[in-house]
Protein backbone atom coordinates (compact mmCIF):
# COMPACT_ATOMS: atom_id res chain seq x y z
CA UNK A 1 0.00 0.00 0.00
CA UNK A 2 1.59 3.19 -1.01
CA UNK A 3 1.04 6.40 1.51
CA UNK A 4 1.90 10.17 1.23
CA UNK A 5 2.18 11.73 4.42
CA UNK A 6 1.80 15.65 4.44
CA UNK A 7 3.85 16.21 7.74
CA UNK A 8 5.18 18.89 9.60
CA UNK A 9 6.79 19.03 13.55
CA UNK A 10 6.50 16.29 16.15
CA UNK A 11 2.76 15.23 15.77
CA UNK A 12 4.13 14.60 11.92
CA UNK A 13 6.79 12.30 12.69
CA UNK A 14 5.31 10.97 14.79
CA UNK A 15 2.72 9.42 12.40
CA UNK A 16 5.48 8.86 10.48
CA UNK A 17 7.50 6.45 12.69
CA UNK A 18 3.93 4.61 13.25
CA UNK A 19 3.45 4.29 8.96
CA UNK A 20 7.23 3.18 8.88
CA UNK A 21 6.60 0.30 11.56
CA UNK A 22 3.81 -1.49 9.25
CA UNK A 23 5.10 -4.12 7.09
CA UNK A 24 3.61 -3.56 3.03
CA UNK A 25 3.19 -0.06 3.53
CA UNK A 26 5.44 2.34 0.99
CA UNK A 27 5.65 5.22 2.71
CA UNK A 28 6.95 9.05 1.15
CA UNK A 29 6.55 12.08 3.88
CA UNK A 30 6.24 15.08 1.98
CA UNK A 31 7.69 17.59 5.24
CA UNK A 32 7.11 21.30 5.77
CA UNK A 33 9.92 23.35 5.34
CA UNK A 34 8.27 26.84 5.61
CA UNK A 35 9.72 27.38 9.39
CA UNK A 36 13.71 26.85 7.76
CA UNK A 37 15.56 29.48 9.28
CA UNK A 38 19.44 30.45 9.06
CA UNK A 39 20.74 30.37 12.33
CA UNK A 40 24.59 31.06 12.67
CA UNK A 41 25.08 31.08 9.16
CA UNK A 42 23.70 27.47 9.11
CA UNK A 43 21.03 26.09 7.35
CA UNK A 44 18.67 24.56 10.41
CA UNK A 45 15.28 22.78 8.47
CA UNK A 46 13.45 21.21 11.87
CA UNK A 47 10.76 19.54 10.96
CA UNK A 48 12.59 17.80 8.37
CA UNK A 49 14.95 17.20 11.14
CA UNK A 50 12.26 16.21 13.35
CA UNK A 51 11.15 13.43 10.98
CA UNK A 52 14.78 12.31 9.82
CA UNK A 53 16.19 11.85 14.05
CA UNK A 54 12.40 9.98 14.74
CA UNK A 55 11.50 7.72 11.83
CA UNK A 56 15.83 6.75 12.93
CA UNK A 57 14.65 6.85 16.20
CA UNK A 58 17.49 9.52 17.57
CA UNK A 59 14.94 12.59 18.77
CA UNK A 60 15.21 13.89 21.94
CA UNK A 61 13.18 13.41 24.64
CA UNK A 62 10.79 16.49 23.79
CA UNK A 63 9.91 15.01 20.09
CA UNK A 64 12.62 17.52 18.92
CA UNK A 65 16.61 17.56 18.25
CA UNK A 66 18.69 14.66 19.25
CA UNK A 67 18.74 12.38 22.18
CA UNK A 68 21.18 12.70 24.54
CA UNK A 69 22.60 16.18 22.98
CA UNK A 70 24.93 18.47 24.85
CA UNK A 71 25.25 22.30 24.25
CA UNK A 72 28.63 22.88 24.59
CA UNK A 73 28.71 24.96 21.17
CA UNK A 74 25.76 26.70 22.16
CA UNK A 75 27.08 28.21 25.59
CA UNK A 76 30.35 29.14 24.23
CA UNK A 77 28.43 31.15 21.92
CA UNK A 78 26.39 32.96 24.41
CA UNK A 79 29.61 33.54 26.33
CA UNK A 80 31.33 35.31 23.24
CA UNK A 81 28.24 37.73 23.04
CA UNK A 82 26.41 36.20 20.55
CA UNK A 83 22.49 35.44 20.88
CA UNK A 84 22.02 31.94 21.67
CA UNK A 85 18.80 31.91 22.19
CA UNK A 86 17.89 29.49 19.30
CA UNK A 87 19.30 26.21 20.49
CA UNK A 88 21.35 24.06 18.55
CA UNK A 89 22.56 21.01 20.53
CA UNK A 90 26.11 19.73 19.58
CA UNK A 91 25.29 16.48 17.84
CA UNK A 92 22.19 18.46 15.93
CA UNK A 93 25.09 20.86 14.83
CA UNK A 94 26.69 18.02 13.00
CA UNK A 95 23.71 18.04 10.82
CA UNK A 96 23.28 21.51 10.24
CA UNK A 97 26.76 22.37 9.43
CA UNK A 98 26.78 18.79 7.20
CA UNK A 99 23.36 20.47 5.39
CA UNK A 100 25.01 23.93 5.12
CA UNK A 101 28.08 22.86 3.43
CA UNK A 102 26.01 20.58 0.96
CA UNK A 103 23.47 23.34 -0.36
CA UNK A 104 26.48 25.65 -0.64
CA UNK A 105 28.31 22.97 -3.19
CA UNK A 106 25.11 22.89 -4.51
CA UNK A 107 23.08 19.94 -3.53
CA UNK A 108 19.20 20.13 -3.53
CA UNK A 109 18.04 20.09 -0.19
CA UNK A 110 15.78 16.84 -0.76
CA UNK A 111 19.15 15.47 -2.66
CA UNK A 112 20.68 16.00 1.10
CA UNK A 113 18.06 14.75 2.96
CA UNK A 114 17.93 11.16 1.35
CA UNK A 115 21.31 10.51 1.20
CA UNK A 116 21.24 11.02 5.47
CA UNK A 117 18.17 8.85 5.43
CA UNK A 118 19.58 5.91 3.62
CA UNK A 119 23.01 6.62 6.18
CA UNK A 120 20.72 6.66 9.09
CA UNK A 121 19.09 3.27 7.73
CA UNK A 122 15.68 4.29 7.31
CA UNK A 123 13.87 2.97 4.23
CA UNK A 124 11.01 5.46 4.22
CA UNK A 125 11.42 8.16 1.33
CA UNK A 126 11.55 11.70 3.32
CA UNK A 127 10.73 14.37 1.32
CA UNK A 128 11.07 18.33 1.48
CA UNK A 129 7.68 19.85 0.33
CA UNK A 130 10.52 21.92 -1.74
CA UNK A 131 14.30 22.53 -2.52
CA UNK A 132 13.02 26.11 -3.00
CA UNK A 133 13.37 28.79 -0.21
CA UNK A 134 9.96 29.26 1.51
CA UNK A 135 9.45 31.02 4.96
CA UNK A 136 6.87 31.09 6.74
CA UNK A 137 5.33 34.88 7.95
CA UNK A 138 3.74 35.51 10.81
CA UNK A 139 1.80 39.24 11.15
CA UNK A 140 0.65 39.73 14.59
CA UNK A 141 -2.74 41.58 16.04
CA UNK A 142 -0.09 44.48 16.54
CA UNK A 143 0.96 44.78 12.83
CA UNK A 144 4.50 43.07 13.24
CA UNK A 145 5.51 40.88 10.72
CA UNK A 146 7.73 37.65 12.24
CA UNK A 147 9.44 35.25 10.87
CA UNK A 148 8.32 31.70 12.48
CA UNK A 149 11.42 30.65 14.53
CA UNK A 150 11.17 34.29 15.98
CA UNK A 151 7.17 33.56 16.88
CA UNK A 152 7.99 30.38 17.84
CA UNK A 153 10.88 29.74 19.47
CA UNK A 154 11.99 33.25 20.61
CA UNK A 155 8.68 34.96 21.49
CA UNK A 156 7.36 31.40 22.68
CA UNK A 157 4.18 31.65 20.47
CA UNK A 158 2.88 34.63 23.23
CA UNK A 159 1.92 37.13 20.28
CA UNK A 160 -1.56 37.01 18.60
CA UNK A 161 -1.29 35.48 14.58
CA UNK A 162 -3.22 37.52 12.68
CA UNK A 163 -2.51 36.66 9.26
CA UNK A 164 -0.11 33.39 8.06
CA UNK A 165 1.64 34.26 4.37
CA UNK A 166 4.90 32.24 2.93
CA UNK A 167 7.52 33.65 0.95
CA UNK A 168 8.42 33.39 -2.40
CA UNK A 169 6.96 31.18 -5.69
CA UNK A 170 8.64 27.35 -4.32
CA UNK A 171 8.40 24.34 -6.72
CA UNK A 172 7.59 20.80 -5.35
CA UNK A 173 11.16 19.32 -4.64
CA UNK A 174 11.24 16.12 -7.25
CA UNK A 175 8.67 13.26 -6.61
CA UNK A 176 6.70 14.95 -4.78
CA UNK A 177 3.59 15.56 -6.65
CA UNK A 178 4.22 11.59 -8.00
CA UNK A 179 4.10 10.59 -4.47
CA UNK A 180 0.62 11.95 -3.95
CA UNK A 181 -1.14 10.91 -6.74
CA UNK A 182 0.15 7.67 -6.80
CA UNK A 183 0.05 7.00 -3.52
CA UNK A 184 -3.34 4.50 -2.66
CA UNK A 185 -3.97 6.95 0.59
CA UNK A 186 -3.07 10.12 1.38
CA UNK A 187 -2.64 11.44 4.87
CA UNK A 188 -2.40 14.44 6.26
CA UNK A 189 -0.75 14.49 10.19
CA UNK A 190 -2.04 16.13 13.20
CA UNK A 191 0.10 19.08 12.69
CA UNK A 192 -1.05 22.62 12.96
CA UNK A 193 -2.69 23.10 9.64
CA UNK A 194 -2.12 26.93 9.47
CA UNK A 195 1.69 26.90 10.20
CA UNK A 196 2.72 23.09 8.89
CA UNK A 197 0.57 21.93 6.65
CA UNK A 198 -0.59 24.68 4.83
CA UNK A 199 3.43 25.74 3.69
CA UNK A 200 3.24 22.47 1.63
CA UNK A 201 -0.25 23.03 0.29
CA UNK A 202 1.17 26.55 -0.74
CA UNK A 203 3.74 24.62 -3.10
CA UNK A 204 3.06 24.56 -6.50
CA UNK A 205 0.69 22.04 -7.66
CA UNK A 206 0.69 20.20 -4.52
CA UNK A 207 -2.70 21.26 -3.35
CA UNK A 208 -4.24 20.55 -6.53
CA UNK A 209 -2.77 17.41 -6.24
CA UNK A 210 -4.47 16.32 -2.44
CA UNK A 211 -7.65 18.04 -3.79
CA UNK A 212 -7.88 15.75 -6.72
CA UNK A 213 -6.85 12.31 -4.76
CA UNK A 214 -9.82 10.36 -4.12
CA UNK A 215 -8.56 8.85 -0.68
CA UNK A 216 -7.82 12.01 1.54
CA UNK A 217 -7.65 11.65 5.13
CA UNK A 218 -6.39 14.23 7.98
CA UNK A 219 -6.17 13.31 11.50
CA UNK A 220 -6.73 15.84 13.94
CA UNK A 221 -4.07 17.09 16.10
CA UNK A 222 -6.52 18.44 18.75
CA UNK A 223 -7.44 16.37 21.96
CA UNK A 224 -10.90 17.16 23.72
CA UNK A 225 -10.73 19.87 21.13
CA UNK A 226 -7.85 21.76 22.03
CA UNK A 227 -4.04 21.20 21.51
CA UNK A 228 -2.07 19.33 23.42
CA UNK A 229 0.54 21.08 23.15
CA UNK A 230 1.63 23.89 20.68
CA UNK A 231 -0.74 26.67 20.11
CA UNK A 232 -2.70 25.07 16.96
CA UNK A 233 -5.65 25.31 18.38
CA UNK A 234 -5.25 29.30 18.94
CA UNK A 235 -3.76 30.24 15.79
CA UNK A 236 -6.97 28.64 14.29
CA UNK A 237 -9.16 30.77 15.82
CA UNK A 238 -7.37 34.09 15.54
CA UNK A 239 -7.47 33.26 11.88
CA UNK A 240 -11.25 32.89 12.16
CA UNK A 241 -11.71 29.03 11.52
CA UNK A 242 -14.06 27.75 13.73
CA UNK A 243 -13.49 26.26 17.34
CA UNK A 244 -13.00 22.49 17.59
CA UNK A 245 -12.75 20.36 14.72
CA UNK A 246 -14.79 22.42 12.83
CA UNK A 247 -12.16 24.50 12.55
CA UNK A 248 -9.96 21.34 11.11
CA UNK A 249 -12.72 20.79 7.84
CA UNK A 250 -12.02 24.43 7.42
CA UNK A 251 -8.84 24.37 6.98
CA UNK A 252 -8.58 21.83 4.86
CA UNK A 253 -12.20 22.61 2.81
CA UNK A 254 -12.05 20.97 -0.18
CA UNK A 255 -8.94 18.69 0.26
CA UNK A 256 -9.67 15.86 2.49
CA UNK A 257 -12.76 12.60 2.44
CA UNK A 258 -11.97 11.49 6.22
CA UNK A 259 -11.25 13.42 9.36
CA UNK A 260 -9.94 11.27 12.45
CA UNK A 261 -10.66 12.68 15.82
CA UNK A 262 -9.68 11.90 18.74
CA UNK A 263 -12.39 9.67 20.90
CA UNK A 264 -12.27 12.53 23.48
CA UNK A 265 -14.07 13.90 20.63
CA UNK A 266 -16.59 10.94 19.48
CA UNK A 267 -19.57 13.58 19.84
CA UNK A 268 -17.90 15.08 16.74
CA UNK A 269 -18.62 12.47 14.57
CA UNK A 270 -22.42 12.86 14.67
CA UNK A 271 -22.43 16.94 14.95
CA UNK A 272 -20.06 17.01 11.99
CA UNK A 273 -21.76 14.81 9.74
CA UNK A 274 -21.28 16.02 6.54
CA UNK A 275 -19.24 15.56 3.13
CA UNK A 276 -16.21 14.67 4.96
CA UNK A 277 -16.78 11.06 6.86
CA UNK A 278 -15.67 11.22 10.94
CA UNK A 279 -14.31 8.66 12.55
CA UNK A 280 -13.60 8.59 16.22
CA UNK A 281 -9.84 7.18 17.24
CA UNK A 282 -7.37 7.23 20.28
CA UNK A 283 -5.19 9.62 18.05
CA UNK A 284 -2.07 9.34 21.29
CA UNK A 285 0.76 8.48 19.60
CA UNK A 286 3.80 9.80 21.41
CA UNK A 287 4.43 6.35 22.08
CA UNK A 288 5.61 4.19 19.40
CA UNK A 289 3.51 1.14 20.22
CA UNK A 290 0.90 3.23 20.59
CA UNK A 291 1.68 4.85 17.14
CA UNK A 292 1.77 1.27 15.08
CA UNK A 293 -1.63 0.38 16.75
CA UNK A 294 -2.83 3.65 15.46
CA UNK A 295 -1.53 3.44 11.94
CA UNK A 296 -2.59 0.02 11.55
CA UNK A 297 -6.05 1.06 12.13
CA UNK A 298 -6.12 3.86 9.86
CA UNK A 299 -5.02 1.68 7.34
CA UNK A 300 -7.66 -0.95 8.23
CA UNK A 301 -10.02 1.86 7.48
Amino acid sequence: MKVAELSGGVGGARLARGLGQIEGADLTIVVNVGDDEDIHGLLVSPDVDTVVYTMAGIEGTHGWGRDEDSFVANDEIGALGGDNTFRLGDRDLAMNLLRTEALRSGAALSTFTSNIAKRLGIEATILPATDDTQRTMIETDRGEVLGFQEYFVIRQTRDTVSTVTFTGSPRPAPGVIEAITAADLVLIAPSNPPLSIWPILSVAGIRQAVAAHPNVTAVSPLIGGKALKGPADRVMASLGLPAGNAGILTAYEGLIDHLIVDVSDADDVASLAGAVSIRAADTRIADPVAAKRFCREVLGL
